[in-house]
């Protein structure tokens, strides 16, 4: 027998189906809610309320839990591509031989941008954060690459994906003056997008692959999270019909948030005020576990997680070897390391459940790569633009979707009077 919920609203009952997912998620649909009563539901920032079905991702915060289409990220993790997981999550299964290397020859064939677009770089100011870059550019896309027929949407997919880590690059080198870097078709995708970052055509360049297994290992683990902001924004977009490309540029937009995407530059931001306090720990320790003290550790602890991130447990291990290989001697990243240590050990942080998180691994690999701190989000959107596409693709293949409409609770004036201005004192 269906289950069913009943609320009960000035003495008149109402009865409501539930949905449980394949995981026993239980859902009460309320789309008919208003309909039969009149009422609507109030939740404010969706905390409590699911916008869609989706066979994307699941996540189970208080189990540590993270599956890709059922795949265990750590399994992806230690064993898949980053190109990879991105078909899988826009696909839904995992490529055979032959369609992995189509894929991946497509991702290396378009990584090429049209040379008019390089024009639109030389408008940004040097000073331009890389996220305005790569917003603007995502969306410029769609003059290039309009929809025209059935098949439109695959090929921008694949052109998306492999020119965003293009655009993403000479974003960064028009930041600091240097010559834009070609794709090379011999790399790889990780290895391709670190090469158009790091080589300058006068010196000779070689990919460092543990750097390069890092980054793949960090794609991966970002690329998709269920219903944050920027997935629902991308949703939100999609669902009126916005091409792929505007779609993609607000989920940039919605990611560039310090709430959200910017979280792993705030960390590297309060490591940096710590060290110019004089390195100590002890202080800022306290601080955090002062209430009445407005100062916070960015990195540590998380909205969904209750007990631990598995995407921090697998960077952990992916940070020590990066940091090892690389021999990093940095102030800020031994800071980081202590703060580590007395998370991972003093009672009131474990009490808590205020164990550093994924964004606190990301910015550290990324500080010791020698990434600058304000191309994070950046690297965040890299990693997160396959389960973008994939939410997006899933809601325009979905025939029961409809635009997005939230309802409000109006709490402003009642109705009133106009009074003219010379009337008003």
């Amino acid at each position: 027998m269906d289950k069913t919920a009943k609320v009960v609203l000035d003495g008149q009952e109402y009865e409501l189906p539930v949905v449980v997912g394949t995981e026993d998620e239980v859902g009460i649909d309320i789309s008919k809610f208003r309909g039969t009563s009149g009422a609507i539901t109030l939740d404010s920032g969706y905390a409590n309320t699911g916008s869609c079905k989706s066979e994307i991702c699941f996540i189970d915060g208080e189990k540590g839990i993270l599956r890709y289409r059922g795949y265990p990220i750590e399994q992806l993790a230690e064993h898949a591509k980053f190109p990879e997981v991105a078909y899988l999550l826009i696909n839904g299964e995992l490529p055979t031989a032959a369609q992995y290397e189509s894929f991946r020859q497509d991702l290396t064939y378009h990584s090429m941008i049209h040379e008019d677009m390089k024009k639109f770089f030389e408008g940004f100011r040097h000073t331009a954060h890389p996220m305005a870059i790569l917003s603007a550019m995502v969306t410029s896309l769609s003059s290039y690459y309009p929809e025209v027929d059935d098949d439109a949407d695959d090929h921008n997919i694949i052109r998306l994906l492999a020119k965003v880590k293009t655009v993403a690059a000479y974003a960064y080198k028009k930041s600091i003056g240097q010559p834009f870097v070609q794709p090379q078709n011999k790399l790889a995708y990780c290895a391709n997008f670190l090469h158009m970052m790091f080589a300058v055509p006068t010196e000779p360049y070689e990919v460092d692959p543990v750097l390069e297994d890092a980054l793949n290992v960090l794609l991966i683990l970002h690329a998709d999270h269920e219903q944050n902001c920027s997935t629902s924004t991308v949703r939100m977009v999609g669902s009126s019909q916005a091409n792929l490309y505007a779609s993609m540029s607000a989920g940039i937009s919605a990611l560039w948030g310090p709430l959200h995407g910017g979280a792993n530059q705030k960390v590297i931001e309060m490591l940096n005020m710590i060290q110019q306090d004089g390195g100590g720990i002890d202080k800022y320790v306290a601080k955090a576990k002062d209430k009445s003290d407005p100062f916070r550790l960015f990195g540590f602890g998380h909205r969904v997680y209750k007990n631990f991130d598995p995407r921090a447990t697998i960077l952990r291990k992916s940070a020590e070897s990066v940091l090892d290989r690389l021999g990093v001697h940095d102030p800020m990243l031994e800071i980081a390391r202590q703060l580590e240590e007395v998370a991972l050990k003093d009672e009131y942080f474990i009490e808590r459940n205020l164990y550093p998180n994924v964004d606190f691994y990301s910015g550290i690999i990324y500080r010791a790569m020698g990434i600058p701190t304000d191309m994070f989000t950046v690297m965040f959107a890299l990693g997160r633009l396959p389960g973008w596409i994939a939410h997006w693709k899933e809601l325009r293949n979905d025939p029961s979707s409809r635009i997005n409409r939230p309802r409000q609770i109006y709490t402003g004036a009642g109705e009133r009077d106009y009074v003219g201005i010379a009337d008003r004192g």
